[in-house]
């Protein structure tokens, strides 16, 4: 009995430190991308940050090595959930709904903005290229939705409007989050579905892009 609480007490504050540090992370990447998303990355310094998440600033040296590592994770962990709301396999039919929904939390006093992320350059080449990746990639899965492959006899011109599609996506997105214009900053997903079809399906249905 008198060995095994010392075990017992080092092992419960190995798990809480782990618990701490995983807390300080979530804490310093949600304080980062709220500001990153409205302020840029230039426009944003480590002790904003720390000082919105309420940690001491080392703590970001110490989890993130730097501002550039610490963009880099925010732009990753925005990757990861903007893959999951729009799978690689998603259809046309779905696209409208599916691009709405995402619309929808990027008003003035809605949740912090993953989109907004890939619209800001840091200046550091790595996480630059994730950006660049990125919305690539989601330009892609939009015109693989409407029937593209690389070997398509009309690729070229269904890869523009699928990134049509998508640049309309940002402007949305950018409207929303600066300028308070009425009534697009507080549409909702209901009422941002309609004209979302009318888009995709003038630029990329079928009929459209011959």
């Amino acid at each position: 009995m008198a060995t095994s609480s010392p075990r017992t007490s080092t092992t419960g504050e190995a798990g809480q430190r782990r618990r701490d540090a995983a807390g300080t992370r979530r804490l310093l990447l949600d304080a980062a991308r709220r500001r990153f998303a409205a302020d840029g990355y230039t426009g944003t310094t480590v002790r904003d940050i720390a000082d919105e998440a309420g940690v001491n600033v080392a703590l970001i040296s110490r989890y993130f090595t730097s501002k550039e590592g610490l963009f880099e994770a925010c732009l990753v962990g925005a990757v990861d959930e903007l893959s999951h709301a729009v799978e690689p396999d998603v259809t046309l039919d779905r696209l409208p709904e599916t691009i709405a929904t995402q619309l929808a939390g990027t008003g003035r006093g809605g949740k912090p903005n993953q989109f907004l992320l890939l619209l800001r350059s840091s200046g550091d080449e790595q996480a630059d290229q994730i950006r660049r990746n990125t919305v690539h990639s989601f330009a892609e899965r939009l015109a693989r939705a409407a029937g593209w492959h690389p070997d398509h006899p009309d690729a070229d011109r269904l890869m523009l409007r699928a990134q049509i599609a998508l640049a309309t996506g940002f402007g949305i997105v950018l409207l929303r989050a600066s300028t308070g214009l009425e009534p697009l900053s507080s549409a909702g997903r209901d009422e941002l579905v309609g004209p979302m079809r009318d888009v995709i399906d003038g630029l990329l249905r079928e009929r459209d892009a011959r």
